[in-house]
């Protein structure tokens, strides 16, 4: 991403927590789910996370839904995107009328000074949160970009879906207990039970299921050490759900596979919990995109071993 400038005012930053978050919930409200509608018409394109088509780094956090949002709006046939500045440094220019997409960028910075001060008057030194907002376009809106760029991975063929999803939870080490007829995941004794595949009517659904329940599993704090105290139906328990939600979302659009809802019976909590925190979402969606990265990392690693094995 881009250099940013730190200190937009404190009216600006809760504006753009606003917009985004009553954005999110006009769709919930809609009965629209903005992690699974990119792929519910015919001409979105194939599953994956959206990429700077310039670097190829994928976005992550609330960046991934404001993108899949866009993706589907304007029916766009790519994941890719580019500043109006990397357009122009790839040789091509954003078409004249395009109307780019606003996205964040959050960080901190320390003030001038405070470092001196805090070493004189004791105490920590104090960084201030900011949020800073930058427009992309689709590939889609740009001519003239020359090749090479970071495209659109080809789409998995159906028969790699499943070892796909199988390495990641191999590589994971968790825990998994197949049978019963409830998935879930047990917090205090760091396990997940899953219904055999067999109880799934679609064989895929299997799979969505275990990501989510593993990107609970990553919270445990041995690992990255999430709030496991809400009780059910609380605003805690609520904030773990969509989180795993989107974590399990995120997980398959990586691994090629077509998310879906897996608890849309949690959706009044939800809204519940946007409508009264306009930073909820912004918390899930980095909260899941960390487990996603996570669990990723793990299996990349897992995969070099394997490779080192076998050489």
């Amino acid at each position: 991403m881009p250099n940013a400038k730190p200190g937009p005012d404190p009216d600006s930053r809760a504006n753009l927590y606003d917009m985004v978050t009553a954005r999110i919930v006009a769709e919930m409200e809609a009965g629209r789910f903005p992690w699974v509608r990119p792929w519910g018409v015919t001409e979105a394109p194939a599953p994956g996370m959206p990429r700077n088509a310039l670097t190829g780094r994928p976005y992550s956090g609330i960046n991934v839904l404001i993108l899949w949002h866009a993706v589907i709006d304007a029916g766009f046939a790519s994941q890719s995107w580019l500043t109006f500045r990397q357009a122009q440094g790839a040789g091509g220019c954003v078409r004249k009328g395009e109307r780019g997409t606003t996205v964040v960028y959050a960080d901190r910075f320390t003030p001038r000074g405070e470092a001196e001060r805090a070493a004189e008057a004791g105490g920590d030194v104090r960084v201030v949160p900011f949020l800073k907002r930058f427009t992309v376009f689709n590939v889609a809106q740009c001519d003239g970009l020359r090749d090479g760029l970071a495209g659109d991975p080809p789409p998995l063929p159906e028969r790699e879906i499943v070892p796909a999803a199988e390495a990641l939870i191999d590589a994971s080490g968790a825990d998994f207990r197949v049978g019963g007829d409830r998935a879930f995941y047990v917090p205090s004794q760091d396990f997940i039970r899953v219904p055999h595949q067999t109880a799934f009517y679609d064989q895929v659904n299997y799979y969505r299921t275990c990501l989510h329940e593993l990107t609970h599993w990553t919270g445990h704090e041995s690992r990255l050490a999430r709030d496991f105290s809400g009780a059910f139906a609380s605003e805690a328990y609520a904030r773990e759900e969509l989180a795993a939600e989107l974590g399990s979302a995120f997980l398959c659009a990586a691994l090629g596979i077509v998310p879906t809802v897996r608890h849309a019976d949690y959706l009044a909590g939800w809204l519940d919990l946007l409508r009264g925190d306009n930073r909820a979402i912004f918390r899930a969606a980095s909260a899941a995109s960390k487990a996603a990265d996570w669990l990723l990392a793990l299996r990349d690693r897992a995969s070099g071993q394997a490779l080192e094995v076998a050489a």
